[in-house]
């Protein structure tokens, strides 16, 4: 893990964050998502320099992804770095939206 997704983990692990449930390094598909909450449908990535390289490749993992009925959400390594409480509160919002019961 990166520093940033050691941060970001902190915070979401052990039900830590709104009592959900988050999986780190989860396999789906062909794929390796950093973090997922199946229960909200939830995928975060947390991106370092090298996926601005990687566009296309990032692109076609989301759109599969959202196929699946998953929402993605993608962070830079320095927004969770230098703007946590923000990158938590992009995370909230997205939850209330993403309620399946």
């Amino acid at each position: 893990m990166t520093d940033a997704e050691g941060i970001l983990w902190y915070r979401l692990r052990n039900r830590r964050f709104e009592n959900l449930k988050f999986r780190r390094q989860q396999p789906m598909g062909n794929h390796i998502v950093d973090f997922v909450c199946f229960e909200k449908k939830l995928v975060i990535e947390v991106d370092g320099g090298q996926h601005a390289i990687d566009a296309d490749k990032d692109a076609q993992r989301d759109k599969w992804l959202q196929e699946q009925g998953f929402t993605v959400l993608r962070f830079w390594n320095t927004d969770v770095l230098k703007n946590l409480e923000g990158v938590m509160e992009h995370i909230y919002d997205c939850c209330q939206e993403n309620t399946l019961s």
